[in-house]
């Protein structure tokens, strides 16, 4: 079996790597976590499962909406990453975010106050934080290379694309990609707050779905109980390494901080929770199907 120093890197990201595989790619996801566009030199143990294992749980239940790019987390997969990466169809990327938010928080949150509107969409005024909006939206976003990406309306992400149909397609695979996973999420105790997709064109010209699904890294995941509008709510992801990040006294520049063992253990808590209260398993039962290391 081929080591991993042995294929062609094609892009390392925050998070994960890309290798080429000929006419495949090899996507491996880290244990690094990032906060404030920096990359904190202290991992999280099993999060590049948690983000692995997840898509995979999705893009087996969701394949009847729209494509993805998945192939296979074991053929072709190196040893030493397996359980933390795929071997997945290579796309051409659209150059935009597709987020969608079926509650008011983060930076829509902000929006919202300073406009009453997310996307070149008008909300009903009144709204409080974390509040449920009266039906999902899609918000689309920019892909920065670097920094932070910014709200675009749809309009704008259809010149981004350059074709209004293929980001109507887009639009709407979204929002029914958010509706089956909000569903299936609130039968599990869990609320999606918000979520975002990336998509391509596969060699025949079919719109896909690609990167990472539906996880803890791409999505707010509230536990249903205790929710309360009004304030932030806890999350099932890098939320408690922010919160420290926040209040640590850090100026947010580069290098990032190490992070204390206790906001390790919490984070990685809340990683693996969000995996076993979606899938209904626990993580050791990815890593065992698909030979990780140490299973």
């Amino acid at each position: 079996m081929t080591s991993v120093a042995d294929l062609p890197l094609l892009a390392s990201g925050k998070v994960r790597e890309m290798y080429d595989l000929g006419d495949r790619i090899l996507m491996v996801a880290s244990d690094r976590v990032s906060t404030y566009d920096a990359v904190h030199p202290t991992p999280i143990p099993g999060k590049g499962e948690v983000l692995t294992g997840l898509s995979v749980f999705w893009f087996a239940r969701t394949g009847h909406i729209v494509p993805n790019h998945f192939d296979s987390a074991t053929e072709g997969v190196p040893e030493e990453v397996r359980g933390r990466a795929l071997a997945v169809r290579k796309l051409e990327m659209l150059p935009v975010e597709c987020v969608v938010r079926g509650y008011i928080t983060g930076s829509g949150w902000k929006d919202y106050q300073a406009t009453g509107t997310v996307s070149g969409i008008e909300l009903p005024p009144g709204l409080s934080e974390s509040e449920k909006l009266p039906r999902p939206i899609f918000a689309p976003s920019t892909k920065a290379e670097e920094g932070h990406d910014e709200a675009i309306s749809f309009e704008q992400a259809c010149e981004a694309v350059g074709d209004a149909d293929l980001m109507g397609r887009a639009r709407d695979a979204s929002l029914e990609l958010y509706a089956f996973a909000a569903d299936h999420a609130a039968q599990r105790g869990v609320l999606l707050a918000d979520t975002k997709f990336e998509f391509g064109l596969d060699a025949r010209g079919t719109l896909t779905v690609g990167d990472e699904v539906l996880t803890p890294d791409s999505s707010r995941f509230w536990p249903a109980e205790g929710y309360q509008p009004g304030r932030g709510q806890p999350s099932f992801d890098k939320q408690y390494v922010r919160d420290w990040a926040a209040g640590s006294g850090w100026d947010k520049a580069p290098p990032a901080p190490e992070l204390p063992d206790d906001v390790v253990a919490g984070t990685r808590e809340r990683y693996a929770e969000a995996y076993e209260l979606i899938t209904g398993e626990p993580l050791s039962a990815w890593r065992e199907r698909v030979g990780a290391p140490g299973a």
